[in-house]
């Protein structure tokens, strides 16, 4: 398995603002776990009138501290949401409710399916935008700009940020410096994650900031890794169908032996996502609907 250069350790304190950059402050939620990593990490964007990227949990304490991290004579101009897992998009309402600012973002397409594992990051089906954001859409405040890139993959409705000024790019959950991102059908979808990878690999951004953890640097080589580690696990499954395993439980039993066994739900969603794409390149067989359950041969 190709290594990916993942960083696990940054200096942070919950509700603590922290300067990043001249337009960048980021306070982190006291919201850690096997899928969130130390929380979730709300960044503040631009100086004055502000843009707000991922509000996070509905957590009192974080939204307070969201606000008392604004000096007295700021305010909150944008709400931006990169997509609407409940430790990303929750705190956008009650943040909107204090600051009368408009959120933007896309609602969830696919609700969250029965037989998926039960994680940090469930749906949040109630996400209403006052602006639906569009791939390549230009979004101002007084010293910032950003321009939303449409990431689907992780969730169908996932939007990177990019701030022109920094060449900065918020990742979101698409690229992570601690770990892969999970890719959960039906909402989620493989294929359409990798294409948002290559996606990535065209652009000029110089910096990653993803709402879990620290920053990403190189980030063309990260990604590239990111691709690289997706392809390998592809072939592990291919290799475990040739062996005789029609079961993604095995698989993952297998295959991800050496992770955290409350992840290994997560894993198995994976893993069927990877097999929905091979079923759709002609590589897979299977009999009736995919599902974790299912039973699966190559073609």
């Amino acid at each position: 398995m190709s290594a990916i250069p993942f960083v696990t350790e940054f200096d942070f304190q919950y509700g603590r603002v922290d300067r990043l950059s001249p337009l960048l402050r980021r306070v982190i939620a006291n919201n850690p776990g096997p899928f969130t990593f130390t929380g979730t990490g709300t960044y503040i964007v631009g100086n004055g009138a502000v843009g707000v990227i991922d509000p996070g949990p509905l957590l009192d304490a974080h939204i307070d501290a969201i606000l008392a991290a604004l000096e007295p004579n700021e305010t909150v101009s944008h709400i931006l949401v990169t997509h609407t897992h409940s430790d990303h998009s929750p705190a956008a309402l009650p943040l909107q409710e204090k600051t009368g600012a408009p959120i933007y973002g896309r609602p969830t397409a696919i609700g969250q399916p029965s037989d998926a594992p039960k994680m940090e990051e469930s749906h949040d089906d109630a996400f209403k935008p006052d602006v639906l954001v569009e791939h390549g859409q230009i979004i101002e405040g007084d010293d910032w700009t950003l321009e939303a890139v449409f990431t689907p993959g992780h969730m169908s409705n996932h939007i990177c940020y990019a701030l022109h000024e920094e060449k900065a790019l918020f990742s979101g959950d698409h690229v992570m410096g601690w770990s892969t991102s999970v890719v959960v059908p039906p909402d989620g979808n493989m294929h359409q994650y990798m294409a948002s990878l290559e996606h990535l690999l065209t652009r000029d951004d110089e910096i990653y900031w993803p709402t879990h953890g620290t920053y990403i640097k190189d980030p063309k080589n990260f990604v590239r890794a990111y691709i690289e580690h997706r392809r390998e696990r592809e072939r592990q499954i291919i290799q475990r169908l040739e062996a005789g395993d029609t079961n993604i439980h095995s698989m993952v039993s297998f295959i991800y032996a050496d992770i955290d066994k409350r992840l290994h739900g997560a894993a198995a969603m994976t893993v069927l996502a990877h097999i929905e794409d091979l079923a759709t390149r002609g590589l897979v067989t299977h009999d009736g609907a995919t599902s974790v359950d299912g039973s699966y041969r190559l073609k």
